[in-house]
């Protein structure tokens, strides 16, 4: 070899090999499809293993050298870089392990280290024993492979219905095989390997390990031992499998007659199952019966047989089986010359007969007779164990004992002279009373004794035994007639005819010592239903006829004189010569026949229930009576437990049942009732106690247990013993327990097996008992019954009493328990011992009498503690905890886990142990305990986890339904409901807190902190295989193939409970980190599954729905895991495998060579969806004709309960124990006749049940495939980087998402169920459409695209629309919860096409109106444009719904329909929408709302927080009446509907908190605002809506302010102390800003006179009113304008330092706001009073002193009193001062609009520090804005930007106002001062309601009208040139470019003109 050697890790003679196997196994047994070119692959590939079969890679010097070097030079593996150092120490083993199997080095090698990776599946074996283990498993692999593809060949007896192209395949392979001389290399393996030779070559060569794993090679021994068994036996079973189907050549066949002629018996006589397998392949080789059955390749199969065709083939075996040289085993020999004969019989036959040989077949015939053959056939062949497993072998041993009493009728007649000849020459040795003849012949005895036991065990069903049953009734009766190879014949064919005649003619004066064997035969041709029919009438027609030995009438009459002969005898009781044989007894040889007939008997009735039911009711006969009255004599114990399975027999029928217990009670076989004066027992105690236990063998108790057994099936009566006792079976109990049971393991037993079958005898009657009993409330109430006239308590069910005993720490729980400790120490010696077989039986019927009692506990403890009855029982779970008198250790529990170790050869204890571990895992405080336990001893705790590994391993499992009949079908499906449990048994855990069971079997850390463990595969430092290593690969099975995990479809609720334990681990915070890092390291779990979603299952839907909700599940974890850990490329990988419809490069790889890659697959996410159907079957109404409907679904809802998995399901099986109790009840002879019909229906409402709980199961799994497949797409979008999935991309994947569920929801058969789910997956999907969408255009790339908006089309985006609306629709009435996530859906869509906020560069006002019409539509106001249209296209019904939503229902749904009307109603340029909702009446309905809403919105104003419910509808409620109302019509609508009349009655408005007594009660976490912010969160809303409807209806409508001033006249009081406000914080001048905007355009002289007929009082009072407004409205001006403005702002800072800079800009607004309101009060009272100056009122004094100036003094204005402060009339000098104010700021606002400007337009220059402070306010939470994204935080910077252009932008406005105002105020006060002004009266005054100024000067005292000459310079000085040159330059910087091009200058032209002119 120059090449450079590389070893396998996987061992070249055991990994390649295992796959062969498992290739083979998939293609020939498992028949999967797309298997066949892999099986081809195989087969080449592994060609020279099957040529050279079994040989070893050979030594060589270079190897040796190779391996010798390995620890300093390393060696190379495949699949692996470099090379890897080899430990000294595993060199060495290399060696021994080359030396001891002759193999190559390097394999003995590659064995070693695969048996390191392997030694964790083997707990406690080293690595040598594991190489051990996988060498001869590789062996094993070939010869099953070769076994298997032998038999799906072609041929004559049997085919595997496999397809053409695979059965070519494997004859074509295994015909080259055979012709390179496979059946030699086959004969020479089985000889050379054996066992004993193997272990010897072990020993020798330490390759079981060292003394101390002998302990554990014991196990390993049995392991190896099996592994060589089973290797010879798969050859053996190749070479049998090929001689059934093909022909030998004649080498071949001579090769195999000379190795059986050195074959030799075991020690019993019988053959070994691998000689009887090379017997059964020359036995086929010799078969040509099947030229008698005419099938259809019958010529091409005749064409094949050398028999047939090949004349030195014959010659050469004839002469090869006459040679006279004896073999070892002449029985085979014979065996081999029978089958010969008959071959040749048949050859004779045949019109190519070759006479020379076929002559010879009478000579073979004798020769074999001679040498015994039925003897040997019986001992060697029938006494082989594997005889019975095979089929084929039974088949074909059939034809040869048919074939001889058919093909050679005269033999059988010799057989039978000679047996009279002898039975003549006993019977006169008897007469002579000399010795018997010596040379007897026995072969007609040894036939009918082989007939009988071969056709007494029927293991498949043949029921061979019909053909010699010939049927003699005419053919009416069609299910009795006789059939033949499964067809009816209209005529028996020739040899059912010879074999019947066979039968009667043997039976025909029989001889006497013929008479046994002869019964023993019919015993074994009466097995099966038929056949024992046809065996009845034989008996009873040979009883007619000639009075014949053999018939019923005989042995009856026979057992009729043995009972009266022997009753005479009857001795009594109390002698004590009871024990005596009588004198006239029964002897050996009666003994013998009555017990063979009444075996018969018992066959025949046991079969046939006519049998049973005419032998029974047969008048003369009466066996029933007669066998009860022989059990009552003196008869050997033997034939009293014959007697007793007879009547088991008959009571197998319920009518023969009854009785038989009422005579088995008068019998008193068991004596329950004493006579007076008896001094001791009688009956079957008596014999059991004395008789049975002095010859230590109990064939009596068993036998009377197995017949109580039979009757307790069908019913114990509960008036059994009446009269005489206390009725019931109580007396029968006690004996079983007291007298059986108990006393059981202290007996002495001759025959040491049979102490386990009385154990299991009576634990099966206890079982039996217990598990048809439910506890009742009658059991707990002591009833009495009257008993020779007096009251006596009742005995209780049997089941109660077992109960009982097992809830208390009685002597019969305590020795079930130390049976279940007895039985696994047994079992854990793996060797056989006597009784193994009942004794596991017994340990069964113990584990599931203990589950019962567990599952019947909680009922039974509830009902006795209701009933207070004075019993005490321990729950059992409790019990377990008790201390083992054995051991001294409380270790109960752990003894019933051991049995999982041995799930391998006993599945079912395993089944049952998993069951009741199951259910005490659900007590936490238990669960605690067994950690413990567990966990105590290290070599129990490895154990225990082992035991549960296997089970959960185990491959033989599988899923199958109960009514499996196949033995192995029936074990596979145990295994797998063991597995079932074990998982079950860990989810359960799970949910309890650590420690638990669950985390000590799947290998977490349970002395330390869960989560510090750190989990590794199997072996890696030392980690066990834990029960998480088993499901891990148990799921990971196919997840490398193409077809996906194997789990899911062959076993689809384990892989559903797999993925749910391993989503409860992930989900766990304790768990959840070393599970996900494990499973994301080792295993690459997540990817490996979700690549081959979606699983589909076409017969359990259910299941492939639960197994992806789990998964999803998970994946959502682990993507939030991953997102939040930043393990991008994890995430990564997992996104584009879920979201990509891009073929994946990992998916190319699972392709198939042939597969054809589509461009574009469907995205993985959108597959799953596909395969959750929405529409669901629902089961139709029940049609009733008897029960009531109302009644039954009472029932039915009366047996429903909440099962495991959550589901509400009815208990079927509760609710037929009902409906058929209502049945049973029914009394009268009508009732009688209906009852088939009644159980007809319910049987129909059962099966409707059944349905109606699958459609339960079948919603509930859809529902939670939908929530999980919602939550993965919804993490995917919101927790994963965004940066992940590109914008694009995302808009495209959200899309196809949308109108894939639109789709699936809108389907005409939808469920309603899934609809909630839907929803809410349709409302975060539009929020991140319309997130992604937005932040795309903020990014500016969406320069608009041809196709539409952004990078999803318009078209896409009306499509989505169009489907959330009809969604709407199809919800209609009800669902109304559900409206509100479309609702909120269909607002994060609209607002897609809302544009967002842009920077006012104030030069927007510059353009032309021309040119802003004429502008091209943008792409916002296109697809709005759109938008309506496709909206207003649904008409009414839309709006129907949306406004019936907005006006009643659940709180969220009406604020989301309100939201949805206020969106719609402002972009609805039409108005359509506000028709219909002012003309439908909702919008009247809206408002007439308000009133009650007013008493809830009181409650809100209480100091103690309430529920904030109603506040959040008003505030949505009056958002969309202020969205109304924004349109002249809407408000009129608004005002017609009595809007400000219902909102001058609500009282809340009255109720203004005091702003102190609130601070103590805020809500710490800051949620619930103060009672001051909710009273301004109520007031604001009408507030703003109240200053819209002002706007609105424009000023010639006067109607509204009038209104308007009623609401503040009528809360007057409210409105002034707001006014007079002391605390001027952000919340204050809000209200000031809008509450001064609604007085100015208000509290105006001209609207009283609009607002009707008022009176003059009212009128008075009203004037009053409003002249207190405008005081408090100037006062208030005062405060603004002056220097308190500053300290408020600085206030604001200091208070809120973090929101300060965006608080202070709010501040501002809302101050100027205040004063432009104020001003504008002020020009509108002037130009209201008189459009001249000369009759104008005036507002402010002449005088023209200032509030303090800018250096802070104090003011005469702030410094003063509030009372004198707001008496104080404001001078004109304030005015001045605001002038002055508000030029300065205007310059300062537009200095910082024009640098804001620049910052926007050269964003990308901007130093990072600026762009970080531009964020600080946008981002919350310290380091922020360090977190972020560049992008990010550029787009932050841009918002920020944006907001503060547009907040200057608003301030320069609001300062130009005031300017404008301001001056118009001075210039009309100035001209009226300096050129009108005349004293005069007060009286006098110009206008009604005489002006501010003069009602002040009540006092009387004349104040000096002129204007004195001081003030004026004052006012000169303060309009001095500065401030007239900055107003000029504020109308050219702003106000050119708004409309009023020259208003400032003319008014200061004015002003100056005023000021410059002399006073008069």
């Amino acid at each position: 070899m120059a090449a450079p050697m590389a070893v396998n890790s996987g061992a070249s003679l055991w990994g390649p090999l295992k796959e062969l196997w498992e290739t083979v196994d998939a293609a020939v047994l498992k028949r999967q499809p797309e298997t066949v070119h892999l099986l081809d692959l195989q087969l080449k590939k592994h060609k020279p293993h099957f040529l050279s079969l079994f040989k070893n890679p050979p030594k060589s010097a270079e190897q040796r050298e190779k391996v010798r070097k390995a620890s300093t030079e390393g060696i190379a593996i495949q699949g692996q870089q470099g090379s890897r150092l080899v430990p000294e120490q595993l060199l060495t083993e290399a060696f021994i392990l080359s030396d001891l199997f002759d193999i190559g080095e390097l394999a003995a090698l590659e064995l070693l280290l695969a048996g390191e990776q392997q030694q964790p599946h083997f707990s406690g074996l080293t690595r040598g024993l594991v190489a051990v283990l996988l060498y001869w498993d590789g062996k094993l692999c070939v010869a099953n492979s070769l076994r298997t593809l032998i038999q799906s060949r072609h041929g004559k007896t049997f085919t595997l219905d496999l397809s053409g192209e695979l059965v070519a395949l494997t004859t074509r392979f295994t015909d080259e095989l055979m012709s390179q001389g496979l059946t030699k290399r086959i004969l020479t393996l089985v000889s050379e390997i054996s066992v004993t030779r193997e272990f010897e070559r072990l020993q020798r060569e330490r390759g079981l390990g060292n003394e101390k794993h002998r302990k554990e090679s014991l196990s390993t021994n049995i392991l190896v031992s099996d592994l060589i068994k089973e290797c010879r036996q798969a050859l053996a079973d190749g070479l049998f499998s090929w001689t059934c189907q093909s022909p030998l050549t004649k080498e071949d066949t001579l090769a195999l007659i000379g190795h059986l002629e050195t074959v030799t018996a075991q020690a019993d006589g019988s053959l070994d199952s691998v000689n009887l397998a090379l017997v059964m392949a020359l036995l086929y080789c010799l078969d040509v019966s099947f030229i008698e059955q005419g099938t259809e390749d019958r010529e091409d199969l005749l064409q094949a047989l050398p028999l047939l065709t090949e004349r030195q083939y014959v010659s050469a075996v004839h002469s090869r089986l006459m040679d006279s040289q004896p073999w070892k085993l002449p029985g085979l020999q014979a065996l081999c010359r029978l089958a010969w004969a008959l071959s040749l019989r048949v050859l004779s036959q045949l019109p190519q007969a070759l006479v020379e040989f076929t002559e010879a077949d009478e000579a073979l015939a004798d020769q074999a007779l001679l040498g015994d053959v039925f003897l040997f056939m019986k001992e060697g062949i029938l006494g082989c164990e594997g005889f019975a497993q095979e089929e084929f072998y039974i088949r074909r041993l059939h034809s040869l004992i048919t074939d001889f009493l058919a093909l050679m009728p005269m033999k059988v007649k010799q057989l039978r002279n000679r047996a009279d000849e002898d039975a003549r020459l006993v019977h006169m040795s008897l007469q002579m009373d000399s010795e018997l003849p010596s040379l007897l012949r026995k072969d007609l005895d040894h036939l009918m004794v082989l007939i009988g036991e071969f056709y007494n065990k029927d293991p498949f069903g043949l029921e061979l035994g019909l053909e010699f049953w010939c049927p003699t009734e005419s053919l009416q009766h069609t299910s009795l007639q006789g059939t033949y190879m499964g067809m009816a014949l209209q005529r028996p064919p020739h040899k059912q005819v010879v074999l019947s005649k066979f039968v009667r003619q043997m039976g025909d004066l029989l001889p006497s010592t013929l008479y046994i064997s002869y019964l023993r035969m019919l015993k074994g041709l009466a097995n099966g239903p038929q056949c024992a029919h046809y065996c009845f009438s034989l008996l009873k027609t040979n009883g007619g006829v000639s009075g014949s030995p053999v018939s019923w009438e005989h042995f009856f009459h026979s057992l009729m004189l043995y009972h009266e002969n022997l009753r005479r005898d009857f001795p009594n009781p109390d002698s004590a010569h009871y024990r005596h044989p009588p004198l006239r007894g029964i002897t050996q040889r009666e003994l013998e026949g009555l017990t063979s007939f009444l075996q018969l008997l018992t066959t025949i009735i046991t079969w046939s229930e006519n049998a049973r039911l005419a032998l029974c009711e047969h008048p003369q006969w009466t066996p029933v009576v007669v066998m009860l009255g022989l059990l009552q004599c003196s008869v050997p114990p033997v034939l009293k437990a014959e007697l007793l399975h007879s009547l088991a027999a008959f009571g197998k029928s319920p009518e023969i049942a009854a009785s038989l217990w009422q005579s088995l009670e008068y019998t008193q076989i068991l004596q329950t009732v004493r006579a007076p004066g008896q001094r001791q027992a009688a009956g079957i105690e008596v014999e059991l106690n004395e008789i049975e236990s002095s010859c230590e063998e109990y064939p009596l108790a068993r036998a009377f247990c197995h017949l109580i057994s039979t009757l307790v099936e069908s019913s114990v009566p509960l008036n059994l013993g009446a009269g005489l006792r206390v009725p019931g079976f109580q007396p029968y109990l006690n004996f079983l327990r007291e007298s059986v049971f108990l006393p059981f393991p202290t007996r002495a037993y001759r025959r040491p097996a049979e102490k386990w079958e009385v154990a299991d005898s009576v634990l099966e009657v206890f079982h039996k008992l217990l598990r048809n009993y439910e506890p009742q409330p009658s059991d707990f109430i002591q009833e009495t019954v009257e008993l020779q006239g007096e009251q006596v308590p009742a005995d209780k069910p049997p089941g109660h009493s077992i109960m009982f005993h097992l809830l208390n720490d009685s002597p019969m729980l305590a020795l079930c328990l130390s049976l279940l400790e007895e039985g696994v120490r047994q079992l854990d010696t793996y060797a056989p011992f006597p009784g193994k077989k009942h004794l596991e039986s017994a340990v069964l019927h113990c584990l599931c009498l203990l589950d019962l009692a567990l599952q019947k506990e909680v009922v039974f403890m509830d009902l006795l503690r209701e009933s207070q009855a004075s019993l005490i029982v321990s729950p059992l779970e409790q019990l377990f905890q008790g201390v083992s008198p054995q051991t001294r250790r409380a270790d109960h529990i752990i003894n019933i886990a051991r049995y999982l170790y041995h799930s391998s050869s006993n599945p079912e204890a395993a089944f049952q142990s998993a069951k009741i571990l199951r259910r005490i895992a659900n007590y936490p405080n238990i669960q605690i305990r067994l950690v413990g336990d567990f966990t105590h001893d290290q070599t129990v705790s490895e154990k225990l986890m082992a035991g549960f590994v296997e089970c959960l391993d185990n491959e033989e499992a599988e899923e199958g339904t109960e009514k499996e009949d196949d033995q192995q079908k029936k074990v596979a499906r145990i295994r797998h409901e063991t597995q079932i449990h074990i998982l079950n048994l860990l989810i359960t855990s799970l949910e309890l807190k650590a420690p638990n069971l669950a985390l000590y079997l799947l290998g977490y850390e349970v002395k330390k902190p869960v989560s510090s463990t750190n989990l590794q595969d199997p072996g890696v430092l030392g980690c066990p295989r834990s029960c998480l290593h088993a499901i891990l690969s148990l799921l990971q099975r196919g997840t490398e193939k193409r077809s996906g995990p194997v789990l899911t479809q062959e076993a689809p609720h384990l892989a559903e409970l797999c993925y749910q334990v391993i989503y409860q681990l992930c989900a766990c915070p304790d768990t959840s980190g070393p599970t996900m890092r494990y499973l994301r390291t080792s295993q690459d779990f997540l990817f490996s599954h979700l690549q081959h979603l979606p699983f589909v299952l076409p017969g359990n839907q259910i299941a492939a729905l639960s197994q992806m909700s789990w998964l999803m599940k998970t994946a959502a974890i682990e993507l939030r895991v991953t997102s939040l850990n930043r393990q991008r490329s994890h995430t990564q990988r997992l996104v584009s495998l879920l979201l990509d419809d891009q073929p994946h490069p990992q998916h190319a790889e699972l392709n198939c060579i042939d597969f054809d890659v589509s461009p574009s697959v469907r995205r993985k996410l959108l597959s799953v969806l596909d395969e959750i159907d929405f529409s669901q079957d629902m089961p139709e109404l029940l049609q009733l004709d008897f029960f009531e409907r109302t009644q039954i679904e009472q029932v039915i809802s009366n047996c429903e309960h909440v099962n495991e998995q959550g589901h509400t399901v009815c208990n079927v099986k509760l609710l037929h124990r009902v409906l058929v109790a209502e049945v049973n009840a029914l009394q009268g002879m009508a009732a009688i006749g209906q009852r088939p019909l009644l159980l007809e229906e319910v049987n129909s409402i059962l099966q409707h049940v059944v349905e109606r709980n699958r459609v339960r199961r079948s919603l509930t799994a859809k529902r939670h495939a939908l929530q999980s497949w919602r939550s993965l797409v919804e993490t995917l979008l919101t927790a994963c980087p965004a940066d992940l999935i590109p914008a694009d991309d995302r808009q495209l994947i959200i899309r196809d998402f949308l109108l894939d569920l639109h789709d699936k929801v809108l389907s005409e058969d939808a469920a309603g169920e899934l609809m909630p789910i839907v929803a809410g997956a349709v409302f975060t999907l539009t929020a991140q459409l319309s997130q992604s969408v937005l932040s795309e255009q903020q990014q500016g790339v969406g320069s608009e695209t041809s196709s539409g908006f952004a990078s999803i089309a318009n078209s896409a985006l009306h499509l989505i629309l169009r489907k959330l609306l009809d969604f709407i629709l199809c919800t209609g009435g009800g669902y109304q919860r559900l409206r509100a996530h479309l609702y909120g859906s269909l607002l994060y869509y609209l607002q897609i096409a809302q544009k967002p906020e842009e920077p006012d560069t104030l030069q927007s006002a510059g353009k032309a109106m021309w040119e802003r019409l004429t502008a091209p539509e943008d792409g916002f106001s296109k697809l709005q444009r759109e938008n309506l249209a496709i909206i207003e296209s649904y008409g009414k019904a839309l709006m129907e719904v949306v406004c019936r939503d907005a006006c009643d229902g659940h709180e969220i749904s009406r604020m989301l329909a309100l939201a949805v009307l206020d969106r719609i109603l402002s972009i609805d340029r039409q108005n359509q929408w506000l028709l219909y909702v002012c003309n439908s009446g909702y919008l009247r309905s809206l408002v007439e709302s308000l009133r009650q809403d007013d008493v809830a919105l009181q409650s809100l104003l209480a100091p103690q927080p309430p529920l904030l419910k109603p506040l959040y509808i008003y505030e949505s409620k009056m958002a969309l009446l202020t969205r109304v109302a924004k349109t002249g019509q809407g408000a009129v609508e608004l005002l017609r509907c009595g809007l400000v009349a219902q909102l001058i009655e609500c009282q809340v408005f009255d109720m203004l908190p005091d702003s102190d007594s609130h601070r103590v009660m805020r809500d710490p976490s800051g949620f619930i605002p103060t009672p001051m912010d909710r009273y301004r969160q109520i007031l604001l809303p009408a507030l703003r809506l109240l200053q819209v409807i002002l706007t609105s209806t424009s000023i010639n409508h006067q109607q509204g302010a009038a209104q308007v001033l009623q609401w503040l006249i009528v809360h007057a009081d409210t409105i002034q102390s707001l006014l007079r406000c002391q605390e001027l914080s952000i919340g204050a001048l809000q209200e000031l800003s809008l509450l001064t905007g609604i007085i100015s355009k208000t509290a105006l002289p001209g609207v009283l006179e609009m607002g009707g007929e008022v009176n003059s009082a009212a009128l008075m009072e009203f004037q009053g009113h409003i002249n207190r407004f405008q005081r408090l409205c100037l006062s208030l001006l005062g405060r603004l304008a002056g220097s308190e403005r500053e300290r408020l702002l600085k206030q604001a800072e200091i208070s809120a330092p973090g929101d300060s800079a965006e608080q202070r800009e709010e501040m501002e607004v809302a101050m100027l706001q205040v004063c432009a309101n104020i001003m504008e009060y002020c020009q509108t009272l002037l130009l209201q009073s008189s459009p001249q100056a000369q009759f104008s009122i005036c507002l402010f004094s002449p005088s023209s002193s200032e509030p303090a100036g800018r250096d802070g003094g104090r003011s005469d204005l702030s410094s003063s009193l509030p009372s004198v402060a707001h008496s104080r009339v404001p001078s004109l000098g304030l005015v001045l001062y605001l002038l002055k104010n508000s030029a300065a700021e205007f310059f300062q606002f537009h200095q910082c609009h024009r640098q804001s400007l620049g910052k926007l337009q050269n964003l990308d220059q901007l130093p990072p520090e600026e762009l970080k402070e531009l964020c600080q306010g946008l981002v919350s939470g310290p380091g922020g804005v360090e977190k972020i994204s560049s992008i990010q935080r550029n787009l932050l910077a841009k918002r920020r930007l944006v907001q503060l252009i547009n907040n200057r932008a608003k301030l320069l406005a609001l300062c130009s106002y005031v300017i404008e105002t301001s001056l118009f105020v001075l210039w009309r006060h100035l001209e009226y001062y300096l050129l009108h002004c005349t004293p005069t009266d007060p009286k006098d005054s110009l206008i009604p309601g005489a002006s501010l100024f003069r009602s002040r000067l009540t006092d009387g005292k004349k104040i000096p009208l002129k204007v004195s000459q001081q003030d004026l310079d004052l006012v000169r000085n303060g309009f001095g040139e500065a401030l007239q040159r900055k107003l000029l330059e504020v109308e050219g910087l702003y106000s050119q470019v708004r409309s009023r091009y020259t208003f400032i200058q003319a008014l200061v032209r004015r002003i100056r003109g005023l000021l410059r002119q002399p006073k008069s």
